[in-house]
């Protein structure tokens, strides 16, 4: 059975998008787009069969009563979002609390990286959403929540930025004090282009970035999941051992790209180009964070779906067992 495949080009994915990895009764036909646009396209238009999604969107969509798609508990992206906040550092912040107050910018509010870094942001330092002005640069039509039914939370200000800049030219030019992340790659949705990190007022909130991760793990014991994979509801209905043969694939894929990473780290370790110590934290608590199924994710996707109704973003509590697929909820 041929099946088109979306996947952003990483760490994760590439076993499959190179062909060395197979789903068994099936043969894929892979496609690498940028994130931004391939969720775009899959909520707009439904372009692919299977593909990395947004989880926020995903749930999102699913509480609206969007039921294209059926989830699998398969995680190609997760880091820990709040030390992706740059500041400019002529505006007066050096803690988290002094985000209050501030213009911050954001490429898109649903979206799952900028949801984690409110949720974090109010949980850990007491930052609530309202206490920022906010600068979104999608527009409605090319942004997830054109799709989704998105508009902005009850007591949140929210002002879209002008079609002719962006936030990289805003941050710059010091009309906007932060950003909770800044996405310049070349694509069809985001338009920043500029590196604002070249910039001398512009820097990381988190000055090191491993120390805040390392804190919010122990405390919290929390990953944060970026994307997830999704299929099409119509195929999955129609061959429901899909599910789990593409699951398997994934696995495989990352237990590839797992043994690809620990080589490259024990050459760097071996050549200095990195300290023993150094690579052994990399690899340290990590490596069991980011194993996939729901039963190591339970905790996380809940607290997603916590987010996103505390946030206003769902008329109601979201339920992660009606989006992922009925034979992968005890994996």
């Amino acid at each position: 059975m041929d099946i088109s495949i979306a996947l952003s080009d990483n760490h994760y994915t590439r076993p499959i998008t190179q062909g060395r990895v197979h789903a068994q009764g099936v043969r894929f036909l892979p496609t690498s787009v940028h994130p931004s646009e391939m969720f775009w396209r899959q909520l707009k238009y439904g372009d692919f069969d299977v593909s990395e999604m947004s989880l926020s969107s995903l749930f999102i969509a699913s509480s609206n009563g969007d039921r294209r798609w059926v989830a699998l508990p398969i995680y190609t992206s997760r880091t820990f979002f709040q030390t992706w906040i740059l500041i400019r550092n002529d505006k007066g912040i050096y803690t988290p609390a002094d985000l209050k107050g501030k213009r911050v910018g954001v490429p898109e509010y649903q979206q799952t990286a900028a949801l984690w870094s409110r949720g974090i942001l109010q949980h850990e330092f007491g930052v609530l959403p309202k206490d920022m002005t906010w600068f979104m640069e999608r527009s409605p039509e090319k942004s997830h929540g054109g799709s989704t039914g998105f508009k902005a939370p009850q007591g949140v200000e929210l002002n879209m930025i002008n079609p002719k800049t962006n936030i990289g030219e805003m941050l710059v030019q010091g009309e906007l004090d932060a950003t909770l992340l800044y996405l310049n790659s070349k694509n069809l949705v985001d338009r920043s282009q500029i590196d604002v990190l070249g910039h001398p007022n512009i820097e990381p909130l988190f000055k090191d970035p491993f120390a805040e991760t390392t804190r919010f793990f122990r405390k919290t014991g929390l990953f944060p999941i970026n994307h997830t994979v999704v299929m099409k509801r119509e195929l999955y209905e129609k061959h429901p051992w899909l599910a789990l043969n593409i699951y398997h694939a994934f696995v495989e894929a990352k237990r590839q790209a797992d043994l690809d990473a620990q080589e490259a780290m024990q050459s760097m370790m071996e050549t200095g180009v990195i300290g023993l110590n150094q690579g052994l934290k990399a690899m340290d608590w990590q490596d069991q964070a980011k194993k996939y199924g729901m039963k190591n994710s339970k905790a996380v996707l809940q607290t997603i779906a916590a987010y996103i109704f505390e946030q206003g973003l769902s008329q109601l509590p979201i339920e992660i067992e009606d989006i992922f697929a009925a034979s992968t909820l005890e994996l």
